[in-house]
C-alpha cells in the first residue's frame, strides 16, 4: 500500500494567500484495479489561475488544483507501461490513482536532453496560452506591434518570443531590473519596470510612438486602461488573466474603457486555453519545434521539495519568479 503526501486547502483565502490557509496530509491509496495505474509526481506546477480558481472550483478540505507531471510507477493498463511520463491535473500530490482517461502523454518528439518539466511550460498550457492567444485572438500579424505585460512570467516570456518568431516588434514590462534584463535576452524589442518608471504611461509612449496594434494582457486593472488607450485603430486585446486583482479582498472600481473601445473600434476578448484542446497536439509540437531550434527559450524558477508546494505558490503570486515556477519532488 501507497502513502500519498498531499497539500489541502485548510481555509479560502482571504487578501493574500498564508502557508497556515493549506495543510499536509496523508493518503492512504488503495491497490490498483483493472485499467488503473499509479502516478508518483516528478515536477508540479504553480500557477496564477489557482488563486481565483480555488475560489470557484474548492471547498475546504479539497486537495489544491494544480498539474503535475508524473512518472507511471505500477500500471493495471495496457496503454501505459512502467516508467512513462505523462502529465496529469492530479493537483499538489506525490502518488495519485488514475484509469488513464486524464493522463496526456508526452509529446513523442520530446528530445531525452529536454526536461521534461517544460510539459509544465513553455510546451505545456502556458506555451498553449501564448501560442493560441497571439494567433487566435490577437490574431497578430507580421510588421505589428505586440504589448504583453507580466512578459517575464511564464506566459508573456513565450508571447514576446512567439510576436518575434511571427515578424512582430514586441514590447514588455516586467517588475524588477533582473526581469527586464532577462526579456531583453531573450529578444524583447522594448522593455522597461513598470515599478520604477515615473509615469506609466510616457514609458509606454517611448517604447512605441506608434502605438499598438495587439496587447496581450495577464494583469488587468490600471495597466490596462492606460495601454488600451494607446491602442491603434481597429487594435486586438487578449485578456488572458488579472493578476492585479487576484488578491483584492475589495474588488476594484473600474477602469472604464468604453470610449477607446468605440472611438478605436477595438475588439477585447476573454480567453481560456481549453477552448483549443482538440488542437492541443498542433500546439505542442509547434511549441517543441522552436524550443529544439533554440527559438523559444525557457527559464525556471525551480523550488526543491513537495513539502515547499505553498511557499512556491505564494512566492509566484508575489512575482518572485523569472520565466515558470516549478516544484521539483
Amino acid at each position: 500500500m501507497v502513502t500519498a503526501k498531499a497539500w489541502v486547502l485548510k481555509k479560502h483565502f482571504e487578501g493574500f494567500p498564508k502557508t497556515s490557509d493549506f495543510d499536509l496530509k496523508k493518503i492512504e491509496l488503495p491497490s490498483l484495479k483493472h485499467g488503473e495505474v499509479l502516478l508518483e509526481s516528478v515536477f508540479l506546477s504553480v500557477d496564477p489561475y489557482m488563486r481565483p480558481y480555488s475560489r470557484r472550483d474548492m471547498k475546504e478540505g479539497d486537495i489544491m488544483i494544480g498539474t503535475q507531471v508524473a512518472r507511471i510507477v505500477e500500471s493495471k493498463n495496457p496503454a501505459f507501461t512502467v516508467g512513462t511520463f505523462v502529465v496529469a491535473g492530479t493537483g499538489w500530490r506525490t502518488h495519485s490513482i488514475s484509469d488513464g482517461k486524464d493522463l496526456q502523454l508526452l509529446p513523442s518528439s520530446w528530445p531525452e536532453s529536454l526536461p521534461k518539466s517544460l510539459a509544465l511550460g513553455t510546451v505545456g498550457m502556458p506555451g498553449l496560452t501564448a501560442y493560441f492567444g497571439l494567433l487566435e485572438v490577437c490574431k497578430m500579424k507580421p510588421g505589428e506591434t505586440v504589448l504583453v505585460n507580466a512578459a517575464a512570467g511564464a506566459v508573456g516570456s513565450v508571447v514576446g518570443q512567439l510576436a518575434k518568431i511571427g515578424g512582430c516588434k514586441v514590447v514588455g514590462c516586467a517588475g524588477s531590473d533582473d526581469k527586464v534584463a532577462y526579456l531583453k535576452k531573450i529578444g524583447f524589442d522594448e522593455a522597461f519596470n513598470y515599478k520604477t518608471v515615473p509615469s506609466l504611461d510616457e514609458a509606454l509612449r517611448k517604447a512605441s510612438p506608434d502605438g499598438y496594434d495587439c496587447f496581450f494582457d495577464n494583469v488587468g486593472g490600471e495597466f490596462a486602461n492606460i495601454a488600451i488607450s494607446q491602442m491603434n485603430k481597429y487594435g486586438r486585446i487578449a485578456v488572458c488573466g488579472a493578476i492585479s486583482q487576484y488578491n483584492d479582498p475589495v474588488p476594484q472600481k473600474g477602469p472604464y474603457l468604453q470610449l477607446p473601445m468605440v472611438l478605436k473600434e477595438l475588439q477585447m476578448e476573454g480567453f481560456l486555453v481549453s477552448r483549443w484542446n482538440n488542437r492541443r497536439e498542433e500546439g505542442l509540437k509547434a511549441l517543441l519545434k522552436w524550443v529544439v531550434e533554440g527559438k523559444a527559450k525557457c527559464h525556471e524558477q525551480v523550488t526543491e521539495g513537495f513539502e515547499n508546494m505553498p511557499t512556491a505558490f505564494i512566492g509566484m503570486l508575489k512575482g518572485e519568479n523569472l520565466g515558470k515556477a516549478i516544484v521539483k519532488v
